[in-house]
């Protein structure tokens, strides 16, 4: 018993999970927050940026749930290291692309990486910690992972405004490709403890479907969480993609300061993390989500009501943000993973971690049509309200006594069998 209280909390093996994470998504946050400015650079339209990014999402909405079944069948580890072969190919039509056209074939392969990475990631680190302490260890693996947004847009606004987009590129797809490395090299070592030969099946695939289905249309906590999640992502997808040409054009920000003000947004994330993941396990996940999504709301009218000449405010409004998120997501983390059994964890999360589907599929052009029938500020300002609202079904539904947890079980028992 005295043993297992000094048990800590973070094993080896999640150190170094957690450092090819690390590795992998310096690379991804150098570019991604600047993506937006480099389709402008290559020459595209305000409008052509919200197509780009409606056309981006089709190929993650078919590969989420899919890649997330991939993780449960074939373990996390492996299914991380097929991902990332993915990812390194991504990155070369990326580099070299000279149009817009390019860089949703790079965004498609891509999108393979992410929904076989990305659910495996939240699985793996659930599987690696006890329930009471889960809040508590997403809160820990979060705020080391958010290095990422303190090192990567600084990096990368640096690097692209000096040396140009592709020299920035390059310098992202030579982090990645360090990440590739060791996630092959753990999955392989992870392959020799293995007993059994785990392969996928339709079968296989058709069990697990029914099961998700049947939480998901069983009217408790998943249904709910789902419901939620695609209406903030809606809102989200109005207008997140145009915030980096929003502070270029309107709030008057160098790429450099762009690149800063994403920096400020990971190191605020990073600082309440941790607290967030202790509060979620103290007086749970509702309230932190509901606190987090307060603050982001309070983000955004903030951050589309600055006078001109307070350049300041942006970098204020991005902080304000950062402990939005911060303070949400391992309370988020730490409830899909309490919601639904083991083997259908990165079923879930490949469901859930980045909500992608076809009520949301054009809101990044709307969201660019808004921009130029109404006003820059009249997207940021629906999404501000739509994370408002949200917070009314987050505090009714968002919980999970012990009766509704039967029942969501007898649900996923009766589809299954």
């Amino acid at each position: 018993m005295i043993d297992a209280k000094k048990k800590p909390l973070l094993s080896g093996l999640l150190i170094l999970f957690l450092a090819a994470m690390i590795f992998a998504n310096i690379g991804g946050n150098m570019y991604s927050g600047l993506m937006p400015l480099y389709l402008k650079d290559l020459g595209s339209s305000i409008s052509q940026i919200g197509l780009f990014f409606t056309i981006s999402q089709i190929v993650p909405l078919f590969l989420q749930i899919l890649g997330g079944w991939i993780s449960d069948t074939l373990g996390r580890l492996r299914a991380i290291a097929i991902g990332s072969v993915f990812g390194v190919i991504g990155f070369v039509p990326l580099v070299l692309a000279d149009s817009w056209g390019w860089l949703v074939l790079a965004v498609a392969i891509g999108s393979v990486a992410r929904a076989l990475v990305g659910p495996s990631f939240d699985a793996f680190i659930a599987e690696h910690s006890s329930e009471e302490n889960r809040g508590k260890v997403f809160g820990i693996t979060q705020t080391i992972f958010m290095i990422v947004s303190v090192v990567g847009p600084p990096l990368g606004g640096w690097l692209a405004q000096d040396y140009g987009f592709r020299v920035m590129l390059l310098a992202a797809g030579a982090f990645y490709f360090i990440a590739a490395v060791m996630r092959i090299g753990m999955a392989r070592e992870a392959a020799k403890t293995e007993t059994g030969t785990k392969t996928l099946s339709f079968a296989g695939l058709k069990s697990n479907l029914g099961a998700m289905f049947g939480l998901m249309f069983s009217g408790g906590l998943i249904t709910w969480i789902l419901l939620t999640d695609g209406f903030r992502d809606v809102s989200f997808q109005l207008s997140g993609n145009l915030f980096p040409v929003y502070m270029q054009e309107i709030g008057g920000l160098s790429i450099q300061q762009i690149g800063w003000a994403t920096s400020l947004f990971g190191l605020c994330m990073m600082l309440v993390t941790i607290p967030g993941g202790w509060l979620s396990d103290k007086v749970g996940e509702r309230f932190g989500i509901a606190l987090g999504m307060a603050l982001l709301s309070g983000a955004l009218f903030l951050l589309v009501n600055i006078p001109q000449g307070n350049q300041w405010l942006y970098f204020a409004g991005w902080a304000l943000a950062g402990m939005g998120v911060g303070v949400s997501t391992p309370a988020y983390q730490s409830l899909i993973s309490k919601a639904v059994p083991q083997h259908l964890r990165g079923m879930a999360f490949g469901l859930f971690s980045t909500s992608l589907g076809i009520v949301s599929l054009p809101a990044p052009w709307i969201g660019a049509q808004l921009w130029e029938r109404f006003s820059p500020q009249f997207p940021f300002t629906i999404t501000a309200i739509a994370i408002l609202l949200s917070i009314i079904p987050i505090w009714l539904k968002f919980k999970l006594p012990k009766a509704e947890e039967k029942s969501e079980e007898a649900a996923v028992a009766a589809v299954s069998s």
